[in-house]
């Protein structure tokens, strides 16, 4: 308790600290939100982000024993574009993603709920540096405003075009939501150790940054022996975290708007992802084994 006491504290106070300098310099994007000096100041608040990213790093590793095995990820380039899709378990891997790819890739940005927005610190600087805020509607809200279907993916769209001008690594937790046994028996799940992938999101990546893509990386995440909980993390219960990044090559037909539109090429291109799914899974079940 004492431990994970610690790293709250020191957690907190290293996102006030950046936070707050990300928070400052998003003053200067407001005011020069339509010239050119936009992107110089988009780029410098990444920076900031990334002094975030590494002080959290520090502090895991001055009070966690956790052991970290990260593979895969060599020989990126930080000016580049990439786009990353992960299965989710926990909260745990947005800090484990962070640091996997910490100094090889430009800072990540991935799909927030808009509800975030209001989160002391944290939304708004999320919402300074362009992550992408999606608004989730219920059928009985989307039959009275019929006008609001797809505004998920139009947010995407909009948010690639931000994205053209400087370097960024996009992430896509294409389960859209974190694993749990019970989600699993909901949806009738064909995997053991995933949820279905949604493929709306990331089409419309592909449509919109396809060709400035420079990798496709499908990254599996395990915590070998652990359901693990943000707090059981913290306290150092965690004793490996395992990271697997692979460079997937993209099928040029996957770049084109035709993706994003019911026909032949969407229902190959969900075939493609689908085919990486059972691949992850079969991964787990090695990483997982006892």
């Amino acid at each position: 308790m004492l431990r994970g006491a610690a790293v709250i504290v020191l957690l907190m106070l290293n996102l006030c600290l950046w936070g707050v300098l990300v928070l400052a310099v998003a003053l200067l994007k407001l005011i020069f939100v339509r010239t050119r000096l936009r992107r110089p100041i988009l780029k410098l608040m990444a920076r900031l982000a990334e002094g975030w990213v590494g002080s959290n790093n520090r502090i895991f590793d001055l009070l966690l024993p956790t052991a970290w095995d990260i593979r895969g990820v060599d020989g990126i380039q930080y000016d580049g574009h990439y786009l990353i899709v992960a299965n989710h378990i926990s909260w745990v891997d947005i800090f484990v993603l962070f640091r996997a790819f910490h100094g090889e890739a430009a800072f990540i940005r991935f799909f927030l709920k808009h509800e975030l927005f209001w989160v002391p610190i944290i939304g708004q600087a999320c919402w300074a540096l362009d992550f992408p805020f999606m608004k989730r509607y219920s059928p009985e809200y989307l039959e009275k405003h019929p006008e609001k279907k797809g505004e998920d993916l139009r947010t995407t769209r909009r948010s690639c075009r931000r994205y053209r001008g400087i370097p960024v690594a996009i992430l896509n937790f294409l389960e859209g939501t974190r694993f749990s046994l019970e989600k699993q028996a909901d949806q009738g799940s064909p995997y053991r150790f995933l949820l279905r992938p949604r493929i709306g999101g990331i089409s419309f990546v592909f449509a919109s940054l396809g060709e400035q893509l420079d990798s496709f990386f499908d990254v599996t995440l395990a915590y070998p022996g652990h359901e693990v909980r943000f707090l059981q993390f913290i306290s150092g219960k965690v004793e490996r975290v395992t990271v697997i990044a692979r460079r997937v090559d993209v099928p040029p037909e996957f770049c084109s708007p035709e993706v994003t539109e019911a026909g032949p090429v969407r229902e190959r291109f969900k075939g493609w992802i689908e085919e990486l799914w059972r691949e992850k899974d079969a991964l787990l079940g090695k990483l997982l084994a006892p």
